[in-house]
């Protein structure tokens, strides 16, 4: 079952290697990031999964001890998702590495208290669609008796001419229903997001955040709204949900 979530964005410039001189900027967000992981700790969970959006057109997971890289950002920086022990490590050949999002999300984890609950990574493709992204928020949910969500992504990207989309009109009203949905747990709201309008304005989030209203499904959680901003012209969102 479903004790706590922590919604988090999920951009690089998260981490202040990659930012550099920008790193201040997202500061608050950090901050709040970081509040959101210790309610997940707090919660005390058998076993944490990390659900963020990722390339490919489904659903891939990542086991504990998979790494990633912020080489294609320009920073020699690696992460590892979990723990780092001899349980924690995942020496298969050929072993898949973290997508963008995880890699931030591990990169957050290893600065917060996990309290020692296994963790696992989802990456959902952002065309995946809102029944197949309820099925799995349920079987995440049902896989312990208390179960913790990360869950990694940003609103619309067409918040201003400067967006990686471009500006979009649409965009504003479509953040400002994912706030609120987010900062109330309002699982029905964050499953009429529409696939095509979040895929449109860039939404990378949307699919994830239906998982999160998958797994919420009966467990009678409260949210709170801890940061909103779109600093680069992208909506980002920090929430926690206990």
């Amino acid at each position: 079952m479903l004790v706590a979530a922590a919604v988090c964005p999920c951009p690089p410039l998260l981490v202040p290697e990659v930012a550099a001189g920008a790193a201040p900027e997202l500061h608050a967000a950090r901050v709040a990031c970081a509040d959101a992981l210790g309610l997940l700790a707090a919660s005390r969970p058998d076993r944490l999964y990390v659900v963020g959006p990722a390339a490919e057109g489904a659903l891939g997971t990542y086991p504990e001890g998979s790494t990633g890289s912020f080489a294609g950002f320009g920073v020699d920086l690696a992460v590892r998702l979990g723990t780092d022990g001899p349980t924690g490590r995942d020496t298969r050949a050929g072993a898949r590495p973290l997508p963008a999002s995880l890699a931030v999300a591990a990169w957050l984890l290893e600065r917060a208290d996990r309290s020692g609950a296994p963790v696992e990574g989802l990456g959902v493709g952002e065309r995946v669609e809102r029944g197949r992204c309820v099925a799995t928020g349920r079987e995440l949910a049902a896989s312990a008796e208390r179960v913790a969500l990360l869950v990694m992504g940003d609103g619309s990207a067409c918040r201003s001419v400067k967006a990686p989309g471009y500006l979009d009109e649409r965009a504003a009203p479509f953040d400002a229903v994912a706030a609120r949905a987010l900062g109330s747990a309002d699982t029905e709201a964050l499953l009429g997001l529409d696939e095509n309008l979040a895929y449109e304005l860039k939404a990378a989030g949307r699919a994830p955040w239906q998982v999160l209203a998958g797994a919420a499904e009966g467990a009678g959680l409260e949210g709170r709204l801890l940061y909103e901003d779109a600093p680069y012209g992208v909506g980002y969102f920090v929430a926690a949900w206990s």
